[in-house]
């Protein structure tokens, strides 16, 4: 194979990170007995998604980031919530206690199934940006950490994606790993694809959603579902 170490985002390729988002903030709001309208979830996400690609650039810290989201859904829907700190340690457990494969119904298996059927084939590796506990509970949970030979998340690392030095610490934990032999599959272009080609590792953009491409970096290749990873392998 061309590539022997596999670098897995988890959010959006692995896991279906809006099935977790929508449970969180419903039983969030409802613990503070607010009724989650389709308006309030659908803005959560919105701001959710703009605070994390600031982050990406640098604009905002992570702990701007995790709470500055709950206090501008608030503001804008005039909630009132007494401890936001507890409301944002309440989210974290919820998002992580949930969880549902990408591609429940792909033609190889979903993405559990196909890490699975990769594990002893090459190395296998997680890359994320998410809040340490909540991301190792929920891939625990779901059964990704004993496929991975390690879990990197920038918490713990001290950089995000796409920080040269999250690449770079998590290429110190790996080892003599040749650059050339190692790929980044993600679905986000700024932070795992940029990411990865900013520290000269091959990359794959799994775009589901077959979005329009921008930007400086695009990807070295670009697959719409997961199992096209195993014709890049050229496993059959």
């Amino acid at each position: 194979m061309r590539y022997d170490c596999l670098l897995w985002d988890v959010d959006g390729t692995l896991l279906e990170f809006e099935y977790s988002q929508r449970y969180a903030i419903h039983k969030c709001l409802a613990d503070i007995h607010v009724e989650a309208t389709e308006a309030m979830i659908r803005r959560y996400s919105e701001i959710n998604e703009s605070c994390w690609k600031r982050l990406e650039l640098g604009e905002i810290t992570k702990e701007q980031l995790l709470m500055g989201r709950f206090l501008s859904l608030f503001e804008e829907f005039q909630i009132e919530c007494g401890d936001v700190a507890a409301f944002r340690a309440s989210y974290q457990e919820y998002l992580g206690n949930v969880y549902q494969y990408m591609e429940e119904d792909g033609k190889c298996g979903n993405s559990l199934a196909i890490c699975r059927r990769l594990h002893g084939l090459c190395r296998q590796f997680v890359v994320t940006n998410g809040v340490a506990s909540t991301q190792r509970h929920k891939l625990q949970l779901s059964g990704f950490t004993e496929l991975m030979e390690d879990i990197f998340i920038s918490d713990e690392l001290g950089a995000e994606k796409p920080q040269k030095a999250f690449f770079d610490a998590c290429l110190n934990r790996m080892g003599s790993a040749d650059k050339r032999r190692i790929l980044i599959i993600g679905d986000s272009l700024t932070s795992d694809i940029l990411g990865g080609s900013n520290a000269g590792i091959d990359t794959c953009w799994y775009n589901p959603q077959r979005q329009e491409a921008s930007g400086k970096a695009l990807g070295t290749y670009r697959i719409e579902n997961l199992a096209q990873i195993f014709d890049i392998l050229g496993i059959n």
